[in-house]
């Protein structure tokens, strides 16, 4: 079987270096194996869209020689998709309806897990609310790729998310597993911010129905003061016009090592020395690396 991998940006702004990183760690992931890359914006939260961002990703990835197969997806035209995922675990009984506000929460001291209230104590069927999603396992263990075995422990029903907001949007869990069923997607690499949403999506995976992809999680690049580079925390934008420098520099950061005569390779040298010599098993194990001087 091919395989299928895809990167997945928020057009919340232009692509950083962060950005980069997660996006070439996929693209040479795929390439070296001959598989397929997908490109997919999550566009599901207009009121953190900014205008113009999707074809600043689009012209970017494109300067850097990262070139997808097939047509772009937009999660915003996928709508009834999420909706039909969403009324099947609500028949199936594998989801129930929460009021509890930011609030309630907080008044009743929850700060990390849900505790599980409103699947004790039903809401009115008038009430505004969003759908949470049963956690099936009280642990659960995956394997990563690059971050090794990871176990969770839900603590019963501590473990319920949420895959449908009370503003009417649907949650990143839902959508992201949805889309990446829906492509075919066998091999994820991303930043190991989401690396803890991932025991969430397997468990959406599992009662959906759908095949589980392999997960691999590269570090975050963080700067001098812990934190992730962001458009958050206003991470520059990612200058096309020295692209080279970046791709070597994202490389190095891979574990890469890519050797001093690629300092003066065009754009797509790199990209083929890359692809040609990808080891994943090189990435560091770990879940951040400090941004280095420039």
């Amino acid at each position: 079987m091919s395989c299928i991998g895809r990167f997945a940006p928020s057009p919340t702004g232009p692509l950083h270096f962060g950005s980069l990183l997660a996006a070439l760690a996929s693209y040479l992931d795929m390439r070296s194996r001959n598989g397929e890359w997908l490109l997919r914006i999550e566009d599901l939260d207009p009121p953190r869209e900014q205008p113009g961002a999707v074809d600043s990703i689009l012209h970017t990835l494109d300067a850097f020689g990262l070139h997808w197969d097939g047509p772009v997806i937009y999660q915003s035209t996928r709508l009834k998709c999420y909706q039909d995922a969403l009324e099947q675990l609500l028949d199936q009984g594998t989801a129930y309806r929460c009021s509890c506000s930011r609030k309630q929460l907080r008044t009743r001291g929850v700060t990390g897990l849900y505790d599980g209230h409103c699947r004790r104590h039903p809401p009115s069927a008038s009430a505004s609310c969003a759908v949470r999603v049963i956690h099936p396992q009280a642990e659960q263990q995956f394997h990563d790729r690059i971050q090794g075995f990871r176990t969770y422990d839900w603590q019963n029903d501590r473990g319920d998310f949420v895959v449908f907001r009370r503003d009417g949007l649907f949650a990143y869990q839902l959508a992201v597993v949805v889309d990446d069923a829906a492509a075919g997607v066998t091999d994820i690499v991303r930043g190991s911010d989401l690396i803890d949403e991932t025991p969430h999506q397997i468990a959406l995976q599992t009662l959906l129905g759908y095949s589980t992809p392999q997960y691999a999680h590269i570090p975050v690049i963080t700067n001098p003061a812990g934190q992730k580079l962001s458009k958050q925390n206003l991470a520059p934008a990612i200058d096309p016009g020295q692209r080279q420098q970046l791709l070597l520099r994202a490389l190095s950061l891979l574990g890469q090592k890519p050797p001093a005569d690629l300092a003066t390779a065009s754009r797509d040298e790199l990209l083929s020395w890359a692809i040609t010599h990808w080891n994943i098993t090189a990435v560091p194990g770990t879940l951040s690396l400090c941004e280095p001087e420039t």
